[in-house]
């Protein structure tokens, strides 16, 4: 049985990971600092599996409390998803992106380096498309970005790619995904970040349940058939069962390989409003807002090796991410009452 570290796990996309690895059977390790997440994630992780994962509340910019992990499990390969993650901020504060994404990573490598850990699965995100390639974006498309998050992305994919020629025996696998929205449908864990939301859903959550007034649409004059943003969205447990092909996939393999995970189709932020409408049964108001720097009009993935690679195609609708989500909100209100 391996025994997998998740950094980040107790996070949105990391928890629902930890859940999917340990319904396969692996042995699962959390390394998460709680910035944007709850412990009592690694309960409700518990309560669905019926299996409870190691936890470390460590920060990756802490390269002895990392190296105590190794020397405590032996860890057979990484699913890396810690980092800031939110647009907007890393534009007003760059300095704190680029040291603590850049950092974290080179710690975390460092220490699986030294205890000849030799897999590591990586959250990259289709940011690193950048704004001047076309839609569908493909894996051999070059790499830039449009804001400091974004070149975070880019710069760690060198870092790790970089790791990987001069360690013959390393496997790297650079995951490219879209936008994660849904939650597991037990209602017990979904997106539930500290503070005001810095994506969509959980923002169109908060409206629909009355702790924010209304929904900002940034922009409705984009060239798209509404005007608004399109992404490719993506149920986060199709985005969590991805993560367990990449893995299977990375330990049979050395070098690196680069991989999206998406449904290969965009919807806008007003067909994602509308759908979220329907899932709670009120009509949620929006306004339209500035665009916001940094963002592009459309994201969508090739999808085509994903499914040639690891069989993988993502299954949820928009109607089903929403459903979801909403579920989860009823849930935690629920169990607050």
């Amino acid at each position: 049985m391996k025994t997998i570290l998740v950094t980040g796990g107790t996070g949105y996309i990391g928890s629902h990971v930890c859940v999917q690895l340990l319904e396969a059977g692996y042995q699962v390790v959390i390394a998460d600092n709680l910035i944007n997440s709850k412990r009592d994630v690694v309960d409700r992780i518990a309560r669905i599996t019926g299996k409870t994962p190691a936890f470390y509340q460590t920060d990756l910019l802490d390269l002895d409390g990392m190296r105590a992990i190794f020397r405590a499990h032996h860890i057979d390969g990484v699913i890396h998803f810690a980092g800031l993650k939110a647009v907007g901020e890393s534009v007003a504060q760059p300095l704190r992106y680029y040291s603590n994404n850049l950092t974290g990573t080179l710690n975390l490598l460092t220490a699986m380096q030294e205890a000849g850990c030799p897999v590591i699965v990586f959250s990259s995100s289709a940011t690193v498309y950048g704004e001047n390639n076309p839609v569908p974006f493909d894996e051999s498309m070059p790499t830039s970005a449009t804001n400091p998050y974004g070149y975070t992305k880019v710069a760690q994919e060198r870092i790790l790619s970089d790791i990987a020629a001069a360690q013959p025996d390393m496997s790297v696998l650079l995951l490219r995904y879209f936008n994660p929205v849904g939650a597991h449908p037990s209602g017990l864990i979904g997106e539930n970040p500290n503070g005001i939301p810095n994506n969509l859903m959980p923002f169109v959550a908060k409206v629909a349940t009355g702790e924010l007034p209304r929904i900002n649409v940034f922009g409705d004059d984009y060239d798209t058939p509404d005007g608004t943003g399109v992404r490719d969205y993506i149920h986060v447990c199709d985005l969590a069962h991805g993560h367990v092909l990449a893995l299977e996939y990375a330990f049979g393999r050395t070098g690196t390989d680069i991989i999206n995970l998406g449904t290969g189709h965009g919807s806008s932020v007003l067909e994602l409003i509308h759908a979220f409408s329907e899932a709670c049964g009120q009509e949620l108001p929006y306004v339209i807002t500035p665009r916001r720097p940094g963002d592009i009009a459309e994201c969508w993935a090739d999808t085509k090796k994903a499914k040639e690679v690891l069989g993988f195609t993502a299954k949820a609708t928009l109607a089903d991410m929403c459903r979801d989500s909403w579920n989860f909100i009823c849930h935690q209100r629920e169990e607050a009452e």
